[in-house]
């Protein structure tokens, strides 16, 4: 169980790292500053170390920034902390309703068993429909949000029907344990860490009911003025993805010490995940375009957005 602590205040402390990248001078021409979250592809990619490479003809140096969800890297590149990063179905929603400059430049496919609800492993929950009235821990703004909303709708339920508690996973995670929350709707890799260390039951994932879709994102100006870097990044990216899909065992010990968790627990999640990074297509975006209006439905999303209007245009 420490481990998982471990892991849990590490990710919280990171958001740190934001205020010190804010004016900071590199004494390089040109540098794309990435920003990561603990577990993904980005992570595989910093491992590797290849990305640095394959910029050097364009002479681009790399920043690497970790975060500990979507919503706070979100914010680091409405700043202008940050020119590059990934970042689930709903953070990019409320930074575009928030004014971010953000443009959806790709996307990996579906992965709806990366998410999910989940109940202490002696709790008398059995269905989606026994959260009425119960306490939900759940990170505001993430994924996890609307997949919260969907299974509540799927079971003949309103959102009013719960009550939700707005905690950074690190924050959820104490609460679950301690019995604060009933539940807790959380994302891999903490949802397979929660499944090892605690026991938690998988209520209800993603399956039939939201895509779970991760997305890469730059701000319009940095795609505007480094077109070329932005296309080397994603086709390093695609590299490191193929490997990954092939490589599960030996990914998953790789990352075991830096993200700190067990191999095992990674490799569960690594095989919940989908591969193979596409461009941004038509149909994405408006799977897109019906959570943000869920959201504006339901008063959590302060204005209606168009998505399609930070869609990365043919040609840029």
């Amino acid at each position: 169980m420490r481990w998982f602590q471990r892991m849990m205040t590490a990710a919280v402390l990171s958001m740190g790292i934001v205020a010190a990248m804010v004016g900071v001078s590199y004494g390089q021409d040109k540098v794309v500053r990435i920003g990561f979250q603990k577990y993904g592809k980005l992570v595989l990619l910093k491992g590797k170390g290849s990305l640095e490479e394959k910029l050097k003809p364009l002479r681009y140096n790399v920043v690497w920034t970790e975060f500990p969800s979507g919503p706070p890297l979100l914010e680091a590149l409405n700043i202008g902390a940050i020119d590059f990063g990934i970042a689930g179905e709903t953070p990019p929603i409320f930074a575009q309703a928030a004014g971010a400059p953000l443009v959806y430049l790709a996307y990996d496919p579906p992965a709806p068993q990366g998410e999910a609800i989940l109940v202490p492993k002696d709790s008398p929950l059995k269905s989606v429909a026994d959260l009425k009235g119960k306490k939900v821990a759940l990170n505001k703004g993430s994924n996890v949000h609307y997949l919260l909303v969907k299974a509540l709708e799927k079971a003949g339920l309103k959102y009013t029907d719960v009550q939700p508690v707005f905690l950074a996973p690190s924050d959820a995670l104490a609460a679950f344990t301690r019995g604060s929350v009933d539940a807790w709707v959380i994302w891999d890799p903490y949802e397979a860490a929660a499944e090892a260390s605690t026991g938690a039951k998988i209520l209800v994932d993603g399956t039939g009911l939201v895509a779970n879709h991760q997305f890469y994102f730059s701000s319009k100006k940095f795609l505007a003025d480094n077109t070329r870097a932005v296309d080397v990044v994603l086709a390093a990216l695609n590299e490191a993805d193929d490997w990954t899909k092939n490589n599960i065992e030996a990914v998953a010990a790789q990352l075991s010490p830096s993200v700190g968790l067990p191999a095992s627990v990674l490799a569960v999640s690594l095989k919940r995940e989908s591969y193979g990074i596409l461009p941004i297509s038509d149909d994405v975006i408006a799977s897109q375009q019906r959570i943000a209006d869920t959201f504006v439905a339901l008063g959590l999303l302060p204005k209606a957005i168009t998505v399609s209007d930070v869609q990365r245009k043919p040609g840029s």
